[in-house]
């Protein structure tokens, strides 16, 4: 199974894309599912047939599905309130109604982690497209899944379920309530779903497309994208252009605006692969607009984005871990060595990563950016690294 994220900067067709390459892909016959978080249903408006909190069949190998992030978050809470029941009682605290909860802000991109997941699961598709939300806020969602594990591992270590049998005994010593089994079996369940979530986006069949129109903002946005993307590790499928303008007379108004783009074009394709989507001159509706806009299927799976470990050992008496960083700055960039984990940060972006093992018996010795990737050197502490001989 395949999985092609698709995002962008706001406003830049993002869901048009995501619809046209769905479409493309299922008429090529592939079994093909096409997932949205948007509360409105522009997705639904793009491919010409109503979406919503079911899976519906829009054309043939082709489904589409906008899960009810509302309908998903009552019954989440619901549930939560039943199994804290008597916590809850002994604060005094007053139970919400269902009919009193709407969803909180995050919703949608919670509900589209679990469709993503369920839909992976059920091994119905050969293809998901996932229409992602703008690009900052899809870089913290594919985030999430790695991170609220590293907290659920912090809170509730699952070590400390070995003790489960101390806890009555322990509570009636505190005088209060100790952690219920509940808590610790609702922590291992989400666990195993945020580990199915992480499993799908560290799959070597999933890539990012990027959605932008060519120009300086639509290059800014693509740059930082691309950054984000690398410090998650996830590969960059291709770039499609939007709404590109067909070519107009020197005399024309429109002979400036067309030459930024295709300066911006000849840019992006020094990196990427780069899809050129033509502008209509209207907002794509239907079928028939999605084929215009020439949108291909997903390109071939390029596997994930490797950060190896060099062996340097004999010529420098170092290890290098060669992270590629497209487009990082050396002024923003920083990095602090936490146990056994790395906390890279490369502008806005931010993650805490486990040292590969052979690193984790070592000092960093420094580091260099070069060319596009972060080679982090690494000298073995001789404490900890075995001894010849």
């Amino acid at each position: 199974m395949r999985t092609l994220l698709i995002t962008g900067p706001g406003g830049g067709g993002r869901t048009t894309v995501a619809a046209a390459t769905a479409l493309t892909a299922a008429r090529d016959g592939v079994r093909t599912l096409v997932l949205s978080a948007d509360r409105t249903d522009t997705l639904g408006a793009a491919l010409g047939t109503p979406t919503g909190a079911e899976p519906v069949p829009v054309a043939p190998e082709l489904t589409a599905w906008r899960p009810d992030a509302a309908a998903g978050f009552r019954a989440d809470l619901a549930a939560f309130q039943e199994r804290a029941a008597n916590v809850l009682d002994l604060l005094g605290a007053a139970r919400l109604d269902a009919e009193e909860l709407t969803p909180l802000p995050g919703a949608e991109e919670l509900a589209l982690l679990r469709a993503l997941r369920d839909a992976a699961l059920s091994e119905r598709f050969e293809l998901l497209v996932v229409d992602l939300p703008p690009a900052p806020q899809a870089l913290a969602l594919l985030a999430l899944p790695a991170e609220l594990r590293r907290y659920l591992r912090r809170l509730l270590p699952p070590e400390r379920q070995a003790a489960r049998a101390l806890r009555p005994v322990l509570g009636r010593l505190a005088g209060v309530p100790m952690p219920a089994e509940w808590l610790y079996e609702t922590a291992a369940r989400w666990e195993a779903e945020l580990a199915a979530v992480e499993a799908v986006l560290a799959d070597p069949g999933t890539a990012v497309r990027l959605v932008a129109e060519p120009g300086p903002a639509g290059a800014d946005a693509i740059g930082d994208a691309a950054l984000g993307l690398a410090v998650r590790a996830l590969p960059v499928e291709s770039v499609v252009a939007a709404r590109v303008l067909p070519e107009a007379p020197a005399d024309s108004w429109l002979a400036g605006p067309v030459a930024q783009q295709r300066k911006a074009l000849a840019e992006w394709r020094e990196t990427y692969a780069v899809h050129p989507s033509a502008h209509l001159g209207r907002d794509p509706r239907g079928r028939e607009d999605l084929t215009a806009l020439a949108v291909p299927a997903a390109g071939p799976a390029h596997g994930p984005v490797e950060w190896p470990v060099a062996d340097r050992l004999a010529e420098d008496g170092v290890l290098v871990w060669n992270i590629p960083l497209p487009g990082a700055v050396r002024e923003e960039l920083d990095l602090v060595r936490r146990g056994d984990e790395l906390v890279l940060t490369a502008g806005a972006f931010r993650r805490i990563v486990p040292l590969p093992s052979a690193l984790r018996r070592c000092a960093v010795d420094g580091a260099a950016l070069r060319d596009g990737g972060l080679r982090i050197r690494f000298a073995p502490d001789p404490a900890l690294w075995p001894r010849e001989g």
